[in-house]
């Protein structure tokens, strides 16, 4: 079972932005990941989405990067469990930058914001793209995910 505490420092809410909808969804990437282990143990995630001016902040603070970007991912480790529910971090979205991502992309937003909300989530389950074999594996099973929710690429 998941969990996922979604906070709204926005003005707007998009009708994509349905906590239901991005719980299941959420949900599908990290049962999808864990298999059997999902079903014997509790899962708790926090999600903000945001404008550019609290993501620079928070990327400056923490990644040292002086500059908006669409997604940030806090992976915690095991020792920031909570009793029998594993915490597996925070994800910070900018809702700004997943509008302006959509346009330069020519796909729909809510297309960005759940392939934003992917790549956050997979970053927590410890994927990552530096190296490029890494960034292979990563974007293949962004692309299956996405597609099982009819979030294809234009």
């Amino acid at each position: 079972m998941l969990e996922c505490d979604i906070t709204y420092e926005i003005k707007k809410l998009e009708e994509y932005l349905d906590e239901e909808k991005i719980e299941k969804f959420a949900e599908f990437v990290i049962e999808n990941e864990y298999k059997e282990m999902y079903i014997k143990n509790n899962y708790y995630l926090s999600l903000l989405i945001a404008n550019n001016e609290i993501i620079k902040k928070i990327n400056s603070e923490y990644r040292n990067k002086n500059t908006e970007t669409d997604v940030i991912s806090f992976a915690y480790n095991e020792t920031e469990n909570i009793g029998g529910m594993n915490v597996l971090g925070d994800i910070i979205i900018s809702l700004e930058k997943v509008k302006d991502q959509a346009k330069e992309y020519g796909h729909s937003e809510e297309r960005e914001f759940y392939y934003v909300l992917c790549h956050g989530i997979l970053h927590l389950l410890g994927y990552d793209h530096i190296e490029e074999k890494d960034k292979k594996i990563m974007r293949e099973k962004e692309e299956k995910i996405l597609e099982k929710f009819h979030y294809i690429r234009n």
